[in-house]
């Protein structure tokens, strides 16, 4: 076995991953690791060898069949089968096969956190020019939070995630739509029977992937005692040390209750008096500086069109106290069509994103809750979460 010594950053998912291991192939070798919520930079861990898929040529098999059905190149697969060839592929002989060759940018490896986020950002960029980025603001802890535009019409569209920080699995959903977008562009190629032509020309999208970077890595990589917000944040966690019910942001406010649509009712609903995981609204709203930068940008750009992406629960939220536009509902039966969410009148709620669009612009809004199960939502649900996502704003990119 090979030893490693955890870095910042590292999780078992994210070791797993790199290595093209499974996290039970770690955890067998580490039995201590599962019996801990994250990882300690320092810890020295036990890799396993990585295991190899294997596959017999069956009749009728040849090397183009085989490699395109495994998702790796000829050449690949003959440097690591010596002797075979095109012209000789014999039936019943046993291959090994290589880890499977991407061809997209937007691949989470492990949890999707801060750091992957802006490698993307930097690579989609400099791989399609018609995608452009820049920064909202800053979050409590100096993060810059980044912002994703692509089109040119004249149409707004707005799209955030990862508001909640146990809701980060948004962010390589809505990352992989837009690489996608941009690829079927390039190509001239339709999406899922949508004209990306269209969109470019009619719409203008622009998306903040991840609204809470400081929550989303606490959620992530938990926290250490060397860092200023230990003592508060353990103190707020109620003294457990497993932050992955956590959805406020790094203040222990919760960005979802920080918008001027009714707070005070809000505040007095969820009847959270200070810092925690979820429900405290703050001392007032946009008090935390990542909301504070995201209705800046919403009223700079001022959208005709907004969806704030969480999880879960495959449901479509799209009125608020009778504010919205008549066609908010059929909207919402559209996009639900499009992607199999149920669309959902919703009562006794305030002071989140929708909300406030929705009453400050009267223009359709809506909160998407993708995937369904808990919190974080499993990356095995994220091929499935991430078309479903896609289907939804491609959807609201051709009303």
């Amino acid at each position: 076995m090979q030893q490693y010594t955890v870095c910042k950053g590292d999780t078992l998912e994210r070791i797993a991953a790199n290595r093209g291991l499974s996290r039970a192939h770690i955890i067998n070798a580490n039995p201590w690791a599962g019996e801990q919520p994250y990882l300690v930079p320092g810890q020295i861990i036990f890799l396993p060898s990585s295991p190899r898929r294997r596959y017999v040529i069956q009749a009728g098999d040849n090397l183009d069949r085989v490699a395109a059905a495994f998702h790796v190149s000829e050449t690949s697969l003959l440097e690591m089968n010596p002797g075979l060839s095109a012209s000789y592929f014999p039936e019943g002989r046993v291959l090994v096969l290589p880890h499977a060759e991407r061809n997209r940018i937007v691949y989470p490896e492990g949890e999707y956190g801060y750091q992957h986020l802006s490698h993307d950002i930097s690579l989609l960029t400099q791989s399609h020019p018609r995608i452009t980025a820049g920064m909202i603001g800053e979050s409590v802890l100096g993060k810059p939070i980044p912002y994703l535009k692509i089109g040119e019409g004249g149409k707004n569209i707005h799209v955030n995630a990862s508001i909640h920080a146990n809701e980060w699995i948004t962010t390589p959903c809505i990352m992989r739509f837009v690489e996608e977008y941009a690829c079927a562009l390039k190509e001239g190629k339709r999406w899922n029977g949508y004209d990306p032509r269209h969109w470019f020309a009619q719409c203008t999208l622009w998306i903040v992937p991840m609204v809470n970077p400081d929550g989303v890595e606490l959620v992530q990589e938990g926290v250490q005692p060397n860092n200023p917000y230990y003592d508060q944040l353990t103190e707020w966690n109620g003294g457990r040390s497993d932050y992955r019910h956590w959805k406020a942001n790094i203040n222990g406010v919760d960005l979802g209750d920080q918008f001027p649509a009714h707070w005070e009712e809000e505040v007095q609903r969820r009847g959270k008096k200070s810092p925690g995981p979820r429900d405290y609204a703050g001392t007032s709203p946009l008090s935390e500086p990542e909301a504070a930068a995201l209705a800046a940008f919403t009223v700079k750009t001022s959208p005709d069109a907004a969806i704030s992406l969480h999880s879960q629960g495959q449901e479509i939220y799209w009125n608020y106290r009778n504010y919205e536009p008549k066609e908010s509902r059929e909207w919402s039966r559209r996009l639900g069509q499009a992607s199999g969410y149920r669309p959902v009148k919703l009562e006794g709620s305030d002071a989140g994103y929708k909300d406030w669009f929705i009453q400050e612009f009267r223009r359709p809004g809506f909160t998407v809750e993708i995937g369904l199960g808990k919190n974080p939502l499993p990356l095995d649900d994220f091929e499935n979460v991430s078309l479903e996502t896609g289907l939804v704003v491609a959807e609201l990119l051709s009303l």
